[in-house]
């Protein structure tokens, strides 16, 4: 049996225009964070457009357990994690984020 996994997501819009910057920067905060916590196991950064200048993105990382995902997020894991240029970028906020239990999976490059 596999072990367990837990991804984590959340989603905002942003201007496609600012798709790039933001990508970066999320790389350079979330994502350093997600790498330097214990029980991380990897993330990703999903856009796609939706129209009239306006982008969905969607941050999703994966973790061993809801105790590795409280050490990121904080005692209440359901709250999004903000930082302190996100404004800059986020045409909203959303206050929560989801959990799931990964109940299948495979490794993304695994022997591709």
């Amino acid at each position: 049996m596999a072990p367990i996994v837990i991804l984590r997501k959340w989603t905002a819009r942003i201007r496609t225009a600012d798709e790039a910057d933001y990508v970066r920067y999320v790389a350079d905060t979330g994502g350093d964070d997600f790498h330097k916590t214990q029980g991380n196991l990897g993330h990703q950064i999903i856009v796609r457009e939706l129209g009239d200048g306006v982008s969905e993105v969607s941050a999703l990382s994966w973790w061993s357990s809801m105790d590795a995902i409280r050490a990121f997020a904080g005692d209440n894991p359901e709250l999004a994690r903000y930082y302190p240029e996100d404004d800059r970028y986020l045409l909203d906020r959303p206050e929560f984020v989801e959990h799931y239990r990964v109940m299948s999976y495979s490794a993304l490059l695994d022997n591709h």
